[in-house]
């Protein structure tokens, strides 16, 4: 039996450190900081539950390891684009596509940062849309604060894939209230039913990469398909103000009220009410 254990280079510090000392055994996270497990350290190999293991040549920083049966093989995809699990110091990771951090985690947890972003939406009891389903954080909290319903749309497999092996992640079919579903929401959201969702929940990739995730057509089937008095969260982040001057959540706020949200700023994003 091989269990389901994600490490990254400190872990593997930890069982080098032990044996070069001839320390038997020693505490490691095998599940990214949520618990602690102790390992038998061996001259060439540690033993975790009666299983042995045995650590890469030359471990990288900013990787994540996941034993594939045989070795540790980095917890990353490369089909059109690179998606790699990064690992960070709040222990929840962020993830990359072709090099971009897709969560901010420099100032906060992006799992404590999902968290203070659901809370926005007051799920309890409620249907909710997650647009864009990333790692899935925004998703576990819907489903701790006792939604109703979430239904979760991620486009990329490759997310859904890395999400298998992020111990902070939700798993598909893990918990009845909440649907994962493959999907790209710009194509899905004109097929969902008028009034159908209480709130709403839109973390959108950087308008380069997804412009369509902030059109015009885009908000109008958002204000289609949410209840009257129904919350959206929509992160925007302040990207091109610097470089370009451009003002992404303006923009943005002008759309949203076209399409019949009441619309405040709010830390890195807009808090909608229809």
């Amino acid at each position: 039996i091989t269990l389901n254990i994600v490490l990254t280079k400190n872990e593997f510090l930890l069982i080098e450190s032990a044996r070069k000392k001839k320390i038997p055994s020693v505490e490691i996270s095998t599940d990214l900081g949520q618990t602690k497990d102790r390992v038998e350290v061996f001259a060439d190999y540690w033993l975790l539950q009666g299983v042995k293991y045995t650590e890469p040549k030359k471990a990288k920083d900013n990787t994540i390891y996941y034993w594939d049966g045989s070795e540790f093989s980095s917890v990353s995809r490369f089909e059109s684009s690179l998606i790699k699990l990064i690992p960070t110091v709040w222990g929840a990771p962020t993830f990359q596509i072709d090099g971009v951090k897709m969560l901010p985690t420099s100032k906060k947890c992006a799992y404590q940062d999902a968290k203070e972003k659901v809370e926005l939406i007051q799920p309890k009891g409620k249907t909710i849309l997650d647009t864009c389903g990333g790692l899935g954080y925004f998703s576990v909290w819907c489903v701790k604060l006792e939604a109703k319903e979430i239904h979760s749309y991620e486009i990329n497999p490759d997310v859904l894939w890395i999400r298998e092996y992020n111990p902070w992640s939700p798993k598909i079919g893990e918990d009845d209230s909440l649907k994962i579903k493959l999907g790209n929401i710009a194509e899905v959201i004109p097929t969902l039913k008028s009034n159908s969702v209480d709130a709403i929940l839109h973390d959108p990739p950087r308008f380069a990469l997804a412009g369509d995730l902030y059109s015009q057509v885009f908000y109008d089937h958002l204000a289609r398909v949410i209840k009257k008095n129904g919350k959206i969260f929509h992160y925007t982040g302040t990207p091109n103000k610097l470089t370009s001057g451009r003002n992404v959540p303006n923009e943005v706020s002008n759309r949203l009220k076209k399409s019949g949200f009441k619309v405040k700023l709010h830390g890195d994003g807009l808090i909608c009410t229809y």
